[in-house]
This record gives C-alpha cells, sequence and structure tokens, in this order.
C-alpha cells in the first residue's frame, strides 16, 4: 500500500536490486488485516525466523468495542468497522470456547514462526491466564514454558471499594515460554534498593566518592582446594586469588587492612557492579496514566519501558520481532529504537494509522512498508484515517 519514510536514494537501491534479479533490502513491516489472513501467509514466508513473539490479545467478553478518540481536545467515539465486529463475534461469540480455539489457532501459526531460538511472551488479564497457559503447554511443550511475569500495572483500584469482597486487582499475567532449550537470553539488571545500597555498600572513598564494600579474600578449602599460600600486609594464608592477581589487586589499591594486623580483604565498588538480577514480579513500570508524556490516547496502549524489557531479555540486534495483535504499536516502537527487524498487524485501521503516527515520530526511523492482508487495494487516499475522518 505505501513506502513510508523511503528517501528517492533508498527506492533506487531497492529498484536496482530487484531489476538485477537480487533480494531487496529488508523492510519492516506495518500490515492492516486480520490474523487470519497475515499469520499464514507470514508462515508460508518466514517460518522459523521469528527471534520473539510478543501478543496483547483481548480480554474481555463484552460487547462494546468501541473507543474514544479525542481530536482538538474534543472526545468522540469511534465505532468498530463492520470487519472489527465480524472478527469480535468469531473470537467471543460463543464465550470463552470460541476465544480458546481462536487463541489456539494464532498460537500454532505463530509457533511455527518462531526460531529454535525463539521465545514469545503472551500478555493476559489473569482471568483468562490460566486457560491459556494450558493451551500453550500443548502447543510449546510444558517443559519450554520459563515464567509467568507478573506486571504490576497500578497501585490501587476502584474495585476495592466497600462491599467489592476481593482484593484489589491490579496487575497482569505474561506468559513466557521458548521453542527449545537453546534460547537467546540476555540476563537484564535493575536498580538496587535504597537500603541495600546504605547497608552494604556505606563506605565512601574519600578521593572519588564512590562507594564499596569490603569482603573476604580467603580460600575457601584452603590447601585441600588449591588455594595458594602466601604473605599479604603481614599476614599469610591460603587466598582466592593467585600471587601474581594479588598484586595487581595491590597496585590498584583493591586490597585494604582496616586496622594493622587485620586481614586484608577486596575492595569492591557499587558502580562495577551490575545491579539486581531481573525477577518475574514487575512492579517498576508504570501503567500509562494521564500524566504519562507517551500517552496518545488508545485505550490498550502499553508503556514502551515494558516492550523495550522484553525485547531486550530476549532477542539481539537485527533480530526479527513479530506482533499481530498490535494496537498503538508500541512493539514496533520500542524495535525501532532497539534495532530490531519488526512485523507488526492488526485489524483496526486507527490501530495502523496510530501506530504508523507514532513510528514516523521516533528520531532516525528506518523506512518502512505497510501492507494489507485479505482486504481489497485501496487508493492510498482512502486508507489514511485523518484526524476528522477516522
Amino acid at each position: 500500500m505505501e513506502t513510508v519514510n523511503e528517501s528517492a536514494q533508498d527506492r533506487q537501491r531497492s529498484l536496482d536490486l530487484f531489476g538485477s534479479g537480487r533480494d531487496s533490502e529488508w523492510r519492516n513491516r506495518l500490515i492492516w488485516g486480520d490474523k487470519k489472513y497475515v499469520l499464514p501467509a507470514l508462515a508460508a514466508e518466514l517460518a522459523g525466523q521469528a527471534d520473539l513473539v510478543y501478543i496483547d490479545p483481548p480480554f474481555a467478553t463484552g460487547q462494546d468495542f468501541s473507543l474514544t478518540v479525542q481530536v482538538d481536545d474534543t472526545d468522540f467515539v469511534k465505532e468498530p468497522s463492520m470487519i472489527e465486529l465480524k472478527a469480535y463475534r468469531d473470537t467471543w461469540g460463543k464465550g470463552l470456547d470460541s476465544y480458546l480455539q481462536w487463541f489456539y489457532d494464532m498460537a500454532t501459526t505463530l509457533s511455527e514462526l518462531l526460531a529454535p531460538t525463539g521465545s514469545i511472551y503472551v500478555h493476559l488479564d489473569p482471568g483468562v491466564s490460566h486457560f491459556v497457559k494450558a493451551v500453550l503447554d500443548e502447543i510449546l511443550g510444558v517443559d519450554n514454558f520459563r515464567n509467568e511475569i507478573i506486571w504490576k500495572r497500578s497501585s490501587a483500584h476502584s474495585d476495592t471499594k466497600q462491599g467489592s469482597r476481593h482484593f484489589g486487582r491490579v496487575s497482569d499475567s505474561i506468559l513466557f515460554y521458548t521453542k527449545s532449550e537453546d534460547r537467546t537470553w540476555n540476563q537484564l539488571y535493575g536498580e538496587y534498593d535504597e537500603h541495600y545500597v546504605e547497608r552494604d555498600y556505606s563506605r565512601i572513598e574519600p578521593e572519588t566518592g564512590r562507594r564499596y564494600r569490603i569482603s573476604d579474600m580467603s580460600g575457601p578449602g584452603g590447601a585441600s582446594k588449591g588455594n595458594p599460600a602466601y604473605e599479604v600486609m603481614g599476614v599469610t594464608r591460603h587466598w582466592r586469588f593467585s600471587k601474581e592477581r594479588m598484586e595487581q589487586l595491590l597496585a590498584e589499591g583493591r586490597v585494604v587492612q582496616t586496622k594493622p594486623g587485620a586481614v586484608p580483604q577486596y575492595k569492591r565498588y557499587l558502580d562495577e557492579m551490575p545491579g539486581v538480577p531481573i525477577q518475574n514480579i514487575w512492579d517498576d513500570i508504570p501503567v500509562i496514566n494521564n500524566r504519562s508524556q507517551e500517552k496518545i490516547g488508545y485505550p490498550t496502549q502499553k508503556p514502551e519501558a515494558l516492550l523495550q524489557r522484553i525485547i531486550e531479555a530476549s532477542s539481539n540486534e537485527g533480530d526479527l520481532v513479530i506482533d499481530c495483535v498490535a494496537g498503538s504499536g508500541t512493539t514496533a516502537v520500542a524495535a525501532e529504537r532497539l534495532g530490531r527487524r519488526w512485523i507488526v498487524a492488526d485489524l483496526g485501521r486507527f490501530a495502523i494509522h496510530t501506530s504508523r503516527k507514532r513510528l514516523l515520530a521516533v528520531p532516525g526511523v528506518r523506512p518502512f512498508v505497510l501492507q494489507n492482508a485479505g482486504r481489497p487495494r485501496t487508493a492510498h487516499s482512502s486508507w489514511i484515517c485523518t484526524a476528522h475522518g477516522l
């Protein structure tokens, strides 16, 4: 339908490659169409090539699929199209059974797309997560389940008002599976707790202002473990470092003695530590709210930080990221910023318009193509959702 943000030079290079019979350069893809058309087409082309899949499928079984959009400081309701209404009826028409069948079909094709080292993250409401986990166990295998991630999306909720008779519902579940044991994984770290820093790194180096702690350098097990014995600062014992390495540490000022005759200890700086390994409870990424700078008014918009964490953990630069329920386009935006290749798709025209607009706001965004699937080709002017023509 359109190649977006492509310079004349880029276009000529692509034409030259095509004319010479060589493959054109990769273009990231924003696809407007139903998953039942999009996913089989992608599977036929890219089976076994997706390094990461993230999906945020619809949770609710209600029938109100309209959304409120703000234009020129005025709110109006954008009603779903007939195509969207039919898709929602197909998904929820028979309740949970039809939803799980819809999800099973989608997840089966997504599994075919995954590379042997690939991962999939499925973002869910806790009310359906246990049903979906059973489906994913069947498709990907119980042994390939890695985590249920709990994302704390708000600090309090109005559903805990008097008479509600349940605890506040403030979290979503994200099910993390891989295609195999040999998966792409980059350990991520968070910041240390202030109490931990004050307690364990209370010493401050006067010359540099760097925080540090001291730790034992004695060789555990002594001679029986092969630890060398020699004298350091007047103290002879078995050490965990070789004599050559100890001399290097002494020269660097990394060995300290708290008082004469005390056992020398190793100086470990706080700023050299990677941080706290990220666990499966994510309470440090706030939900999009009215104060969020990235808020665009899309009702199911997820914060970029959430997708950034997932993409950084389970893919590397240049890897392919896929999201077939793109919504406001957060997956594409995060993948673009992190230098990944991406393909995102959605049935809704407003979702495609929103994603396109957000991508064009990313500094240095690479050219990408807008495609359709299962729809008649239309003129450029007929699909663009202008502010007053949604």
